[in-house]
């Protein structure tokens, strides 16, 4: 990493110094553009598809090609090969123009096919997905949208193929939200807070500053963010409207406040805070702004993250002598109800927790040695399973429907963002051209 990281501080205790730095000590440097995509590793087993490219009926050229997104998108998921399109048999666009032996030789065991036509200021995309060994139809919509939508329509479109192809809710139809900074003259720097389609595209900034941005935060709802600012000289937590861009401070207590959580319902923000002069773990109800706090010790609590039915909070604390995961249960009001139990004893460092959507995992950032990577432990075993095989991850955030883990990571000395399955077999990065990127968060559906 580079001279800001956390890894070139004169620290003589490394785990301790990484808790630390998860309180909110991140500084790096990152150009600004769009995120770029590459699959390092995929699924043997994934299932071979074709996806044609979509027929056009309109002048010109369509303002997306929503077959190469729909495309690309099955193929980042680690779970489909999509067939090149230089091998392609033949391009049907219609049902009846499908030769189904042709594409069972080229071992296409599914076929998407699909049109997309201008129909005055708004576009009509229509596809159907085929089993081509069986012959049948599988799923098929029409759809409408204008042409800033039709990204949208084709993470939608292969939403559809994904859940009808594995039985799993796809997410390609979400957002992640991520930190860059850019040097701007000796000395300063640029921080923004930006969110993005989950691929990377549409790209929006929504917050500027001159002072560290960090922690992103999705409300349960995808309409807002809680973040950690130090805009006016100390750590302050704020939660951000994205459409409207309005924003309130809701933590700027005396010392740290920091590692902001939205419960699931919405109603309560757990957070770090030294507010009482350690570092502690409350919750804050936000309609009133009233304040409990839930761990009394005197070691570093942190990192809080919620148990999906919002009656758990699991944490990050040294109490034991190293930084492990610990849980502790909550009653409906949000107080604790028992002791805080450790659920972390594999490895000398264990932290960042975060809860999978099933309630099954905990992923966090494991090191067994001066190693940092992505693990996750299987609450109903105990088992704990490294995902990763770099050096330096952290900030795991669990996909909506728990397929995969983004992450930030150091490669070539340089941040990036990566995926990587819950079972480690799928591996993906998505890296700035120039500069570095971090403190990833993967937004929840937006339906919920």
């Amino acid at each position: 990493m580079k001279s800001s990281s956390p890894l070139a501080l004169v620290l003589n205790n490394v785990a301790k110094m990484r808790l630390w730095l998860l309180l909110g000590v991140l500084l790096t440097s990152t150009a600004y553009a769009r995120l770029n995509i590459e699959i390092t590793q995929g699924e043997e087993s994934a299932l071979p598809i074709a996806v044609v490219p979509f027929a056009w009926n309109g002048s010109g050229t369509p303002p997306q090609d929503v077959s190469a997104i729909v495309s690309a998108d099955l193929a980042r998921s680690g779970q489909f090969v999509p067939l090149p399109l230089d091998q392609l048999p033949q391009q049907p666009t219609q049902a009846q123009e499908i030769n189904f032996g042709a594409w069972q030789k080229v071992n296409a065991d599914n076929l998407v096919i699909g049109r997309v036509a201008a129909q005055g200021d708004n576009y009509q995309v229509q596809f159907q997905l085929f089993d081509t060994v069986r012959g049948v139809q599988l799923a098929g919509y029409s759809m409408t949208a204008t042409a800033p939508q039709l990204r949208r329509i084709a993470h939608q479109i292969a939403d559809i193929i994904y859940q009808r192809l594995t039985g799993q809710r796809g997410a390609f139809d979400t957002h992640i939200a991520y930190v860059t900074v850019q040097d701007v003259a000796p000395g300063k720097r640029r921080y923004r807070l930006n969110v993005a389609d989950s691929d990377g595209y549409n790209e929006q900034v929504i917050l500027t500053s001159s002072k560290p941005l960090m922690s992103p935060a999705w409300s349960p709802d995808g309409k807002q963010l809680a973040y950690v600012s130090f805009e006016e000289g100390h750590s302050a937590i704020y939660i951000q409207d994205i459409a409207s861009g309005k924003r309130k401070k809701v933590a700027d207590f005396h010392g740290i406040n920091g590692a902001p959580a939205f419960s699931h319902d919405g109603t309560r923000l757990a957070f770090t805070s030294s507010r009482d002069g350690n570092s502690e773990i409350y919750v804050m109800t936000l309609a009133t702004g009233q304040i409990y706090r839930i761990t009394h010790n005197y070691a570093i609590d942190t990192e809080p993250t919620w148990s999906p039915d919002d009656h758990a909070l699991a944490f990050t604390s040294d109490r034991g002598g190293s930084p492990q995961i610990y849980e502790v249960h909550l009653d409906d009001a949000g107080h604790p109800v028992d002791t805080p139990q450790r659920l972390t004893f594999d490895g000398n460092y264990n932290a960042r927790p975060r809860f999978s959507p099933d309630g099954k995992l905990i992923a966090m950032v494991h090191a067994d040695g001066s190693a940092f990577r992505i693990a996750v432990l299987d609450l109903a075993s105990g088992e704990l399973r490294v995902l990763t095989d770099t050096h330096l991850d952290e900030s795991p955030s669990f996909a909506p429907n728990g397929s995969m883990l983004l992450y930030a990571t150091d490669i070539n000395d340089r941040g990036v963002l990566a995926a990587v399955s819950v079972d480690g077999r799928v591996h993906q990065r998505l890296a700035l051209k120039n500069g570095d990127v971090r403190e990833p968060a993967w937004s929840p559906f937006f339906d919920q």
